[in-house]
């Protein structure tokens, strides 16, 4: 009785490890094949030129330190001439941003701003240091703009324009 037992946790077990190992396997290959991605896109954050051409997805910041995009109509139209997919990373890119109570008017401010620049609203969504609020996850809804959050950061490589995320660049690159 005691061996049938123990024969069915090792087999459990091994089960198991076999999973989380195909799990690694399996994430390793969608990030190593997927989409890139790159965090910070504003013209008061230097970005690297080959950076921004090889990916696929750019996060911008439409009012970083007061710097409005839509006043900068070259940036603006050279960001759009990249042919990427744009999205709105937050509205100044402050910590905890959407982790806190957001006033609405300022989720207005950020897509007025970027659809100024880029000539459309935006239809994605990821909030600074990936921190949002369930009330602020509700207000994305109102405005039809899809969240991209945890998940996404995983299974997708995501670079920094000032190279400061949780790993450096040279470090996205390899994983």
């Amino acid at each position: 009785m005691l061996n049938k037992i123990l024969k069915i946790i090792l087999i459990s077990v091994l089960a198991l490890i076999t999973l989380v190992i195909l799990m690694i396997i399996s994430l390793f290959f969608i990030r190593l094949f997927g989409h890139r991605e790159i965090d910070d896109v504003t013209p008061a954050i230097p970005c690297n030129e080959e950076l921004l051409k090889k990916v696929d997805v750019l996060w911008v910041i439409p009012d970083f330190k007061n710097y409005n995009i839509s006043k900068n109509q070259t940036w603006c139209n050279k960001i759009k001439n990249l042919n990427k997919k744009i999205g709105l990373h937050g509205y100044q890119h402050t910590y905890n941003e959407f982790g806190g109570e957001l006033k609405e008017q300022e989720l207005v401010k950020a897509i007025n701003i970027f659809k100024n620049c880029f000539g459309y609203k935006p239809t994605m969504f990821k909030p600074p240091q990936l921190n949002i609020s369930k009330q602020n996850k509700e207000l994305l809804k109102k405005y039809n703009l899809k969240l991209k959050y945890r998940l996404n950061q995983e299974t997708h490589k995501v670079y920094h324009c000032n190279d400061t995320g949780i790993l450096s660049n040279k470090f996205v690159n390899i994983f």
